[in-house]
Order: C-alpha cells, then structure tokens, then sequence
C-alpha cells in the first residue's frame, strides 16, 4: 500500500440499521398515496430517503417489498383486532368490541381504507397474495371464536368487513346504533327481536 494512501484517513462507513424498515414503511406510504400501480422504486427510495440502489440490496424484487409491507400492514390491523376481542370479558362486551372494530378500528383513516383495499385487489389479481388475506381472516375469527361459536365468528366477520366498507364509501353519515343492532341480530338473535 502506497505511504499516501496509508496516510490518508478511512471514510467511516455509513450505517443504518433501520433501512430496510424504512423502506417498508415508505411503501406502504406511497401505496396509500398512488396505488400498487403507482408504487415504484424510485418513489419507494425517494419517501425512505434512501439511495436508489437500496431498494435492490434489501429486496429481490417489488413483489418481495410489496409483501413485506402487506404482511405488516395486514398484521398490525389484525395486532388491534385481537386486542380489542381479548379485552371483552362477557358476551355483551363482546358484542361491544365488534361494534368498536367496525365503527372505530378498521379503516380508523383514509390511509388504513386505501391500503386494504389496495391489498384487496392486489389480492384478487394475484393468488401469490392471498396468503396474507387469508392469514388476516385467520386471526380474525381466532379473536371473534374467544367469544362465539365458529359459525357466529365467520358471520361477524363478514360483517365486520362489509360494514366497514360501506361506512368508509357511503355519501350520507351512518346510524352508529344500526352497527350495534346488525351485531346483536349475528351475535345474539333472539335477544335482538326485543
């Protein structure tokens, strides 16, 4: 080694531990702004703040990223869910709890609507992702079932989404009270008739 270039300092190396979960989150980010579609790597690398090149090292291809992002997303929702449900201690706050997941946990933003049905319909096209829909419908039923019958829980559960999505799309401000009723006809029908 030439005496300048043993003479001359070394650059310390730049470290960041946390790239890889930056990126993650960045894409969720861009998703919720422009879509799957929109999502590219440059617009990734920009929102992370990241070299361009990173987006390469830390991930094989858009798909991989995609499904990092979604399987977090889809895990935090379903983190909430569980929560919500474990903290019911008897039937009728159970009805509670699903009533405070369609009203106020599910799409609580404009980001959480757009990224699940951008997750949705990636889903929809592609059969690579429905493992990740599929394994949030799983822990879903698992919260409901700590409270209600398998059957009951699959029926909450279809209306715990469809609820949702209705409430996030409509026009005209929703009735709280008629989230309440459509549980309680699911969750305890003859006790709804009163």
């Amino acid at each position: 080694m030439p005496a300048a270039d043993a003479a001359r300092p070394r650059r310390a190396r730049r470290t960041d531990p946390n790239r890889r979960d930056r990126i993650v989150d960045a894409c969720l980010e861009v998703i919720a702004r422009v879509g799957v579609a929109g999502a590219s790597h440059r617009r990734i690398a920009e929102a992370a703040d990241v070299p361009l090149g990173s987006m390469t090292y830390h991930f094989a291809g858009m798909d991989e990223l995609l499904r990092e992002a979604f399987t977090r997303f889809a895990g935090g929702v379903a983190d909430g869910f569980e929560r919500r449900m474990a903290a019911a201690t008897d039937a009728e706050s159970a009805r509670d709890a699903v009533s405070a997941i369609i009203l106020e946990d599910v799409f609580g933003d404009q980001r959480d609507l757009v990224l699940t049905h951008e997750l949705y319909t990636l889903a929809a096209r592609d059969a690579g992702f429905r493992d990740i829909t599929a394994g949030w419908m799983a822990r879903s039923r698992a919260a409901l079932e700590r409270h209600f019958d398998p059957e009951t829980a699959r029926m909450l559960d279809a209306l715990i989404e469809g609820l949702t999505i209705h409430r996030a799309l409509d026009l005209d401000n929703r009735d709280a009270g008629e989230v309440r009723r459509a549980v309680a006809r699911i969750a305890d029908p003859d006790r709804s008739r009163h």
